[in-house]
């Protein structure tokens, strides 16, 4: 019984001490984090490899912006009566994008050379942590990255193409990874007009439509594009990223172009689920 005893008590010390060191293995010290020192009258630019989804900044003393989606400026505030007396330590600036966490130490050295106040910071990879959210899935950086490889390729046989007014829809290509499917496609014009759009929609109807069925469409909205789409005059191609989305061979994918008015030239491709079920993948 005795041995029981002690063998529990070992036990329960091993489960203590490697619950210990696992959390000392994962946590990050204030003085591992790579530094970054702020000087009164200048300003750091801190470039993301993604776009920034949250900042935080620990002193009150360091104020910053987001100029762009992926451009976080920073800078120790000018109008604080503290400024002279700073401590050395302002703590940290927190930087979280879509697939990662980056922290920096945030320090106020008394004296330095002019020559090595720094100006712009680029996050690199050795200073980032993996960040899994189930919920954010593909970022738009890995989207841009994925859809430029498709664009960069040529296309010798279209797997749809559609034409109506001088206006025309090529299905260059369709590729899927996980539960996202990318649409290559090309918009072409013939005439002479410009084609200044005013929406571009996708919707899941019946193939074939009569007067006496109850049509059921259903509109699925794109979650990200890769460039935006306002004006053709001759050839624009993009990629459309879509939520999968399963539908019977009775039905198809309708890609709907709709010019403004006066003009109000619309065309209409529609995708097979066939052609999806073919896709190429990542």
């Amino acid at each position: 019984m005795k041995k029981k005893h002690h063998f529990l008590i070992l036990f329960l010390l091993c489960c203590i001490g490697y619950s210990a060191h696992s959390q000392q293995a994962t946590d990050t010290r204030l003085g591992t984090l790579p530094e970054l020192s702020l000087h009164r009258g200048h300003t750091v630019h801190i470039l993301s490899p993604e776009p920034i989804r949250y900042v935080d900044i620990a002193s009150h003393h360091v104020s910053g912006d987001l100029p762009l989606e992926n451009v976080l400026r920073i800078k120790l505030n000018e109008d604080t009566t503290q400024t002279d007396h700073l401590d050395h330590e302002l703590g940290t600036v927190t930087i979280v994008g879509d697939n990662f966490v980056a922290q920096y130490r945030l320090t106020a050295p008394l004296w330095v050379n002019d020559e090595s106040i720094p100006a712009m910071l680029e996050i690199k990879p050795e200073h980032t942590r993996p960040l899994e959210i189930s919920e954010i899935g593909l970022s738009r950086s890995n989207m841009k990255n994925l859809a430029l490889g498709l664009l960069t390729k040529s296309v010798h046989h279209p797997i749809r193409s559609t034409r109506d007014y001088g206006v025309g829809i090529i299905l260059n290509g369709i590729s899927t990874l996980g539960d996202y499917i990318f649409i290559d496609v090309s918009f072409t014009n013939t005439s002479n007009l410009s084609y200044n759009v005013d929406e571009l929609r996708f919707f899941i109807e019946d193939k074939k439509i009569t007067k006496a069925t109850n049509v059921q469409t259903v509109e699925i909205k794109p979650l990200w594009q890769y460039q935006p789409l306002t004006e053709f005059k001759k050839r624009h191609r993009n990629v459309f990223v879509l939520k999968k989305a399963t539908f019977p061979g009775s039905k198809v994918l309708r890609v709907t172009l709709t010019e403004k008015q006066i003009s109000g030239r619309t065309v209409n491709l529609k995708i097979k689920y066939g052609d999806i079920l073919k896709a190429d993948t990542f």
